[in-house]
């Protein structure tokens, strides 16, 4: 007996072979974005890096280290490819151009809230993690010099 499958039952299990891989690659680029893009801050001072910390649910308990890159997302995307990045070390990838970067420092001792962070601002460098073209992990220790 020789069985037919059709064009859409062959789509249908094309699909479920496929979303679960993009819904994880987007997962990962999603959390990128939620700890570390921030398109057009309203300041880089202290009062915006207190906010935007417990704002994108990183003060329970209170992030030690975190930076925010400013601009647009498809330039920090672009850092996956050979567009506006290069390879680094350890399978990360540095990026061509500078990019405006404000990095919350958390001050004082306990890890737990209310937690107060210190805004430093800088136009440069920077180092990210890419799995299948898309950013999912930002390289906190990591600031190369300008290539």
């Amino acid at each position: 007996m020789v069985m037919v499958l059709s064009p859409l039952f062959l789509v249908f299990m094309l699909d479920l072979v496929l979303t679960p891989q993009t819904l994880a690659q987007n997962d990962g680029y999603r959390g990128f974005l939620r700890k570390h893009y921030d398109p057009s801050p309203a300041g880089h001072d202290d009062r915006y890096c207190n906010t935007m910390m417990e704002r994108r649910n990183m003060t329970r308990p209170c992030k030690d280290t975190n930076t925010f890159v400013h601009g647009n997302s498809d330039d920090i995307r672009a850092i996956c490819g050979d567009s506006n990045g290069e390879p680094y070390r350890d399978g990360l990838r540095r990026s061509r151009s500078p990019f405006q970067v404000t990095t919350c420092k958390h001050i004082g001792g306990s890890t737990r809230p209310p937690c107060r962070y210190k805004a430093f601002k800088a136009n440069r460098v920077i180092v990210i993690r890419c799995r299948d073209g898309f950013p999912v992990h930002f390289e906190e220790n990591s600031i190369p010099p300008r290539p």
